[in-house]
């Protein structure tokens, strides 16, 4: 995930320059499926991440261009409205905790951990005094009324792996240290915030897997794939607003770095390994093994709702404000990206 567009200087014509998206969208031929009750749903939980938050503008503006409702709708397509809107509260909740953590350093991020992790462990009895802690109490003692003990128990676990990666970012950040790519590859798989979403594919599908499935290795290739997939075209995607704030948390700037490439090559680097995530994906599933009749349509359930993050992902990357403005559907089809200019720091 990435801070959202604004631009607040100018660059001279000679200093402008582009970089053209690969293709990832005409190369993934899953299903783009919405749940029918995404207008509704998205509408009344972007008014509890505003309440809940307490935006003022510009965030506001800014908040409501995410249209993060529209990606939990194609993520969850099959989820009733009771499990979609918990699932809807949790995506506005972690993109706007993104955006906060952004601005935190390593104890802010540790404080913020500690807050939320006590939310989600006794959402009922825990005393959250951050707003951040007081949105997990809401929309977590919602998910517990139907999340199963496996599921929620993951759900926790990976929220915890992203705040501890996020105080490693901070810390980076910080140093004004890039990271070798192996390094950044770790980190960026949990700062992605994908895993906890991962687990909410159960949730929204009423199911909660036993652990000998979840820990199998095709399973944990699977979401693995699909996690490298979401995230590497993200870094892709939000590299043009992330560079004009001097962020360097993007395998982009690992690249360049570490491999010498320039920004094309950089990004076509990614571009390959984007699409080889998704053979990954596909030769994991044609191995799956068999665990019985009604475990096997649950992992069907549960492989499905990782295809529909893939795709889902991919497509609302140009539907939201968040990464190129209003230009997302324009660039959808020519691929073009004009470098934003750099702010002053």
């Amino acid at each position: 995930m990435a801070p959202a567009t604004t631009n607040t200087s100018t660059r001279s014509n000679f200093e402008t320059a582009r970089f053209i998206l690969p293709d990832l969208v005409s190369g993934c031929h899953y299903p783009l499926r919405l749940n029918l009750d995404c207008y509704p749903v998205s509408r009344a939980s972007e008014q509890w991440l505003l309440h809940g938050a307490r935006l003022a503008e510009p965030r506001v503006t800014v908040f409501m261009g995410l249209h993060a409702g529209e990606l939990t709708a194609a993520c969850y397509p099959d989820a009733d409205a009771f499990h979609l809107r918990v699932c809807s509260d949790f995506m506005n909740w972690l993109f706007n905790m993104d955006d906060w953590l952004d601005e935190f350093d390593v104890d802010g991020t540790w404080g913020m951990r500690e807050c939320c992790i006590s939310s989600f462990r006794d959402p009922i009895n825990s005393q959250a005094e951050t707003l951040g802690g007081k949105m997990c109490k809401s929309y977590f003692s919602r998910f517990i009324q139907t999340g199963g003990p496996g599921c929620t128990e993951r759900f926790i676990h990976t929220m915890d792996l992203f705040f501890i990666a996020v105080a490693k970012q901070a810390d980076d950040r910080a140093k004004g240290h890039v990271p070798d790519l192996e390094s950044y590859i770790t980190v960026r798989r949990d700062t992605s915030g994908c895993k906890p979403c991962f687990a909410l594919i159960e949730y929204a599908a009423r199911i909660d897997l036993p652990d000998r499935v979840m820990s199998h290795p095709v399973i944990m290739a699977m979401e693995e794939a699909t996690n490298d997939l979401v995230t590497w075209s993200n870094d892709i995607f939000s590299y043009n607003v992330e560079q004009s704030r001097h962020d360097t948390h993007n395998m982009i700037v690992v690249l360049m770095r570490e491999h010498g490439l320039n920004l094309q090559g950089a990004v076509d680097y990614i571009g390959r390994l984007c699409k080889g995530s998704i053979q990954r994906f596909e030769d994991n599933r044609d191995i799956l093994p068999s665990w019985g009749e009604e475990l096997d349509r649950q992992v069907a359930t549960y492989v499905e709702g990782l295809q529909n993050w893939i795709v889902g992902s991919l497509h609302w990357s140009f539907d939201s404000t968040r990464y190129f403005g209003k230009d997302g559907h324009i660039i959808k089809q020519d691929r073009i990206i004009k470098l934003l200019p750099k702010r002053s720091n």
